[in-house]
């Protein structure tokens, strides 16, 4: 039998932003669970995907199948092999490392930077506006602490003025950036992920060598979307882009039927 595994994006995919996993999905993904084993690869980072993935990851039997790939597989926690066991980091890079610590230094001043001369235009602001991930850093312009209403309230500014796709653009403009191959993509619904290139989703794909079929789901699969990179490597036939977790749902389904024609 073919060895298969199917990836999945977190926010917009599995849950709404920043929400709890979208019990919904349980019953096709369970259904999933029996041709192919699970993987989560998003820009958060573990804790993250804890908060957001708690029922799946601790609360049903789909967890002993189940890879964690957090920021975007630059870390890779293996499903717990009994029920006493946890999720075990095998593998994660630094970004301190591999792009020098003055580079470092340069790009998180340009971001603080940015974060200030932003700050009297935005909508609201909380706190914890960067977060350095170790093997990426993410810049909420709004911070990470807001409330849902204040996230709405920037969803809503941000798509009637392309805050974000004009300042991505402009970030590249810069030395730091673009001498030192950093990679700037849209997070989620309100950041930014900042990285080494080549450290986009793809890099989860090099813990997958022991499969024969990898699929793949996400919402951001367009220019400058996060999803962009791995959904168009297993083009054209094992991606999906979705629009909500209700439409992963109806992927699962077609992703179900293509595994079981291909072992037929």
């Amino acid at each position: 039998m073919r060895k298969t595994i199917t990836l999945f994006d977190m926010d917009g995919t599995l849950t709404e932003a920043r929400q709890a996993f979208d019990k919904d999905l349980f019953p096709a993904l369970s259904k999933l669970s029996s041709v192919s084993d699970i993987g989560i690869v998003s820009g958060s980072d573990y804790n993250y995907i804890v908060e957001q993935m708690h029922f799946l990851m601790h609360s049903s039997s789909l967890r002993y199948m189940t890879h964690i790939f957090p920021c975007n597989g630059t870390k890779h926690y293996t499903p717990p092999e009994h029920s006493a066991g946890d999720f075990k980091l095998t593998y994660e890079v630094n970004m301190r490392d591999e792009i020098g610590e003055d580079c470092f230094k340069e790009l998180m001043k340009l971001i603080l930077k940015q974060q200030v001369a932003y700050s009297s235009k935005l909508p609201s602001l909380s706190g914890h506006f960067v977060d350095y991930r170790n093997s990426m850093i993410n810049w909420c312009p709004i911070g990470r602490n807001a409330s849902q209403q204040q996230r709405d309230e920037f969803v809503q500014w941000d798509t009637s003025f392309n805050f974000r796709g004009v300042e991505l653009l402009y970030l590249t403009t810069f030395g730091t950036i673009e001498d030192n191959n950093i990679e700037i993509k849209l997070g989620g619904d309100t950041s930014f992920d900042i990285y080494p290139k080549g450290w986009d989703k793809t890099h989860c794909l090099r813990h997958l060598t022991d499969y024969d079929s990898i699929y793949f789901v996400g919402d951001r699969c367009g220019p400058g979307g996060n999803d962009k990179e791995l959904y168009e490597k297993l083009q054209p036939n094992n991606s999906f882009a979705t629009v909500n977790p209700s439409n992963t749902a109806k992927i699962v389904e077609k992703i179900i039927s293509k595994i079981n024609g291909n072992q037929s």
